[in-house]
């Protein structure tokens, strides 16, 4: 069992409120949840208005599967955000 965990860093220059950011960082997570059946939330910067930081975790049966789960989550995630992705962290575990 190897579990593929990756986190992004986007910033959201146009949200002005915690109400803002909050609907896009739902409506993103919720997205990723339907589309892949993974877990997702967002996981740090909660009180910081135009930076949104969600990680993504599933279980998978072997390495390649992981790598390539991650790069179409990646494509997902960047096609389904007008936010800017500012970092993303991978793991393999």
């Amino acid at each position: 069992m190897i579990i593929a965990a990756v986190t992004f860093r986007l910033h959201a220059p146009w949200v002005h409120s915690l109400k803002e950011k909050r609907m896009v960082a739902k409506s993103l997570i919720t997205r990723l949840q339907n589309r892949f059946h993974l877990s997702a939330a967002e996981i740090d910067e909660q009180d910081t208005h135009q930076i949104i930081v969600i990680g993504a975790a599933a279980i998978v049966p072997h390495n390649a599967m992981a790598d390539s789960l991650m790069d179409e989550i990646s494509v997902f995630v960047e096609a389904n955000t007008e936010a800017e992705i500012v970092a993303e962290i991978r793991e393999i575990r």
